[in-house]
């Protein structure tokens, strides 16, 4: 076959006697175009019994022929074949009887001497090895396992001008960790390309499984030039099928074991494979079960570098979890140990926090009216924890298996309030779209907690009433009378029996209610407790973010003890949360908001967060504190466990504070009274 190659101005005679060349502007086509418009591998032209044809490899601008654009053409002496911006033309094609042979590229004598190429065993013998010298150096360099296994069926392709090419694996998996099978039926194709360098769709039946097979197990290379004609495979269903004709296949060693086989054919050109090619083809195997080695252990390498980074990951996150319980056990295990040293009562109040006289008689009181059945009242500042209160009343007695219902009375206007209480029918007023049971006859059997009650207007007084005397409601827009039996118990912070004397709240229901009473102390009566409070506020605000407890220092301790804490435990609680976001590891006095640092001449500017006054902040503390404590002193009289119980510390607290401060409580108390003196 003759072609004439006119590119960039310059006409080249070129004469090929194989049966197919590639045409494309990579160096491993038999025709290498330099033009920019030539994809990789754009056409392929073939010679067989009914002649030569010409076939686009699915390029991107296509190849035309005579002006037209085609997929396949047969060609004939004197065609014009247009690629891109080169132009060939057929000068001659091979006679019909030719047999093919191996020259490659063979330029006519007509061809200019400096545009002449070398031919020849030796031309190919050089080539071929620099194509080989590269193929070696791409397999060594990868290390991704999916690209390496299509590089080696890519260049096995390439070195060889197959038609295609199939990597199949001795393992179940692609994974190149997996052990190698010893069954021969599950060699399996992994990776299959076409010389294009395009993945195809291959099942069993589109290549000889059985040659394979056959390669893999006595591990010799198999070169066929007309498998179909091939004695070694007779017998074969899939060569027959396939009509195969060049077949090379040959073993892949990874440290003297073959893991498996890499298979190339021709199907439609005898004779495509020669002798020399089955032995780069074994070099090709060794390197390409070199780089499978490489691979390997890089993989592996990669997979012991992430586990040891997960696990060390992992002891990380346990360290900091750990800390962070050993932390939170540290101050459960304080509060334990405080409230072990008192008398708690016979039930479990442990969410109540509280280890202070104060506490203890709260505690004393819930023992004598858990197992009652009778309405309670618990009155005492807003945020001192009378929901918790009347949940350990009722999760402590008889009807700790029954519902526990809330609802705050001063959230809700009078009609809301009306129907969350009693529920209501269908169609009761506009929005009552469906009937909705009531809080009383939700908590029915067990305990309903009504808070702030004092808050509840006159009119919904008498309505709860007739429910506490006769046992009997009616939902809003119902005619239907239901009957409950809950134990009720109230909250308020209000003064109810002023109310009651003032005409706001029904008297008749004040003594309903008002059958067992538990009043709670405000924080500040019960300043012992604040130390305790704070670690648990603090450690549950710090597990709520996700984040360690913060140590509290003596100070910071004694800054918030001597707050007066007007919101009681629920200030305190919105003080430790802003704690624990401000804080990192130790909480310092500059992250105590400034109402808390204003205590008792301790003054904080609000604008720039620092001490009007000219000492530091642990100066002002301790200041602060010693002041406390004269003043305490010379209130109760020189008496320290007078003067201990006003500021909320044991007597033995007071006595390290006096030492500590250098202060004796009988001079402070003598200095007083001679101060005091006017005839002095």
């Amino acid at each position: 076959m003759k072609l004439t190659v006119h590119e960039e101005g310059r006409e080249t005679a070129l004469a090929f006697e194989r049966a197919a060349i590639t045409i494309g502007r990579t160096p491993d086509n038999d025709l290498c175009l330099k033009s920019s418009l030539v994809s990789r591998h754009h056409c392929r032209i073939e010679h067989d019994e009914r002649g030569t044809w010409l076939a686009d490899l699915g390029s991107a601008n296509g190849t035309q022929v005579n002006g037209e654009r085609v997929q396949t053409k047969r060609l004939a002496v004197g065609d014009r074949i247009q690629i891109g911006q080169v132009k060939i033309e057929v000068a001659a094609l091979p006679a019909e009887d030719r047999s093919p042979g191996e020259t490659q590229a063979v330029p006519i004598d007509r061809e200019e001497p400096g545009l002449r190429t070398l031919s020849g065993d030796a031309a190919d013998e050089r080539d071929e090895l620099h194509v080989f010298a590269r193929i070696t150096k791409e397999l060594l360099r990868e290390t991704d396992r999916d690209a390496l296994l299509k590089l080696v069926v890519d260049s096995a392709v390439r070195l060889f001008r197959a038609e295609r090419g199939f990597l199949l694996l001795a393992r179940p998996s692609d994974d190149l960790a997996a052990p190698v099978t010893t069954d021969p039926m599950q060699l399996a194709v992994r990776v299959a390309r076409s010389f294009d360098r395009s993945d195809i769709a291959v099942p069993h039946t589109r290549l000889s499984l059985g040659i394979a097979r056959k390669v893999w197990q006595e591990g010799r290379a198999v070169l066929s030039v007309d498998a179909g004609r091939d004695e070694r495979f007779d017998g074969m269903k899939s060569v027959e099928d396939l009509r195969l004709r060049s077949v090379l296949c040959l073993p892949i060693r990874v440290e003297e074991r073959v893991e498996g086989v890499l298979y190339v054919d021709n199907r439609l050109q005898e004779g495509a494979f020669t002798r020399k090619d089955l032995e780069f083809a074994d070099l090709l195997a060794n390197q390409a079960g070199l780089a499978l080695l490489n691979a390997r252990r890089l993989a592996d390498l990669a997979d012991k570098n992430r586990e040891l980074s997960s696990s060390q990951r992992q002891v990380e996150r346990l360290n900091e979890l750990l800390g962070r319980k050993v932390r939170d056990r540290d101050a459960e295990l304080a509060v334990v140990r405080a409230e072990l040293g008192r008398e708690r009562g016979r039930f479990d109040y442990t969410a109540i926090v509280g280890a202070s006289d104060a506490m203890r008689k709260v505690f004393q009181q819930l023992d004598r009216i858990v197992d009652s059945e009778l309405p309670v009242l618990i009155t005492g500042d807003s945020g001192t924890g009378k929901e918790l209160i009347a949940r350990a009343i009722h999760f402590n007695g008889p009807r700790r298996d029954k519902p526990f219902v809330s609802e705050n009375c001063a959230a809700l206007p009078d009609s809301l309030l009306e129907s969350e209480l009693f529920g209501h029918a269908r169609g009761a007023f506009t929005g009552a779209h469906r009937q909705k049971r009531g809080l009383l006859e939700t908590a029915d059997g067990g305990t309903l907690f009504l808070d702030e009650i004092g808050d509840m207007s006159t009119e919904m007084q008498k309505k709860l009433l007739r429910v506490l005397q006769e046992g009997e409601f009616r939902p809003v827009g119902s005619d239907q009378q239901l009957t409950v039996n809950v134990r009720l118990v109230a909250a308020s912070h209000r003064d109810l029996e002023k109310m009651v004397r003032e005409g706001t709240f029904r008297e008749d229901l004040y003594y309903r209610i008002h059958v067992l009473s538990v009043p709670l102390p405000a924080l500040r009566e019960r300043r012992e407790d604040i130390p305790l409070l704070a670690e648990h506020l603090l450690a549950r605000a710090a597990r709520e973010a996700g984040k360690v407890v913060p140590f509290l220092p003596h100070e910071v301790v004694a800054a918030l003890a001597a707050h007066d804490w007007p919101g009681n435990v629920r200030e305190l609680e919105n003080e430790m949360r802003r704690i624990v976001v401000l804080s990192q590891g130790e909480v310092r006095l500059e992250h105590l908001s400034a109402s808390v640092l204003e205590r008792r001449g301790l003054r904080v500017a609000t604008s720039g967060g620092s001490l009007e006054s000219a000492v530091d902040i642990r100066s002002a503390v301790a200041d602060l504190e010693k002041r406390s404590i004269e003043a305490a002193l010379v209130a109760a009289g020189g008496n320290k466990s007078r003067a201990a119980a006003e500021l909320g510390i044991s007597r033995f607290a007071l006595q390290r504070k006096l030492d500590k401060y250098g202060l004796d409580g009988a001079k402070v108390h003598a200095e007083e009274d001679v101060a005091g003196d006017p005839e002095t």
